[in-house]
């Protein structure tokens, strides 16, 4: 995820030498969700909390459709405006790692699942499972 923050501050300090575009409130519902599912997917291998990393899992999918929505107006707003070319590519790319944070988030909430389900559980039953 350091990778993705790194990524995110390298373009915003791209955006930050041209004039703001109003499009970049695309981006804020995204950043919303991703940090969301991030904090609890945390929360969940922290407190073992199995049913908090179930609830992760299917939110991807809403930070996956925001995305693709932001991109696509995004991309339309490129065609009708080829002089913000790179600030609408760098919000492109912005919303492209918040989509990988929700990734790695859905990640880390099903790592919650299975750890918590490993210390309830003998290794024997574990093991007879897989």
């Amino acid at each position: 995820m350091a990778d993705q923050a790194t990524t995110i501050a390298r373009r915003a300090r791209k955006l930050n030498q041209h004039p703001p575009l109003p499009e970049v409130e695309l981006i804020k519902p995204m950043y919303e969700q991703a940090m969301s599912m991030f904090k609890d997917s945390v929360d969940a291998f922290a407190r073992e909390d199995v049913d908090l990393g179930r609830a992760v899992v299917p939110r991807d999918e809403k930070l996956d459709e925001l995305n693709r929505e932001a991109s696509r107006k995004l991309i339309e707003r490129m065609a009708q405006d080829p002089d913000q070319l790179r600030g609408y590519l760098n919000l492109i790319f912005v919303g492209r790692c918040l989509e990988r944070v929700g990734d790695h988030a859905t990640n880390i909430a099903e790592d919650a699942v299975y750890a918590a389900a490993a210390r309830r559980y003998p290794a024997s039953i574990l093991a007879a499972t897989t």
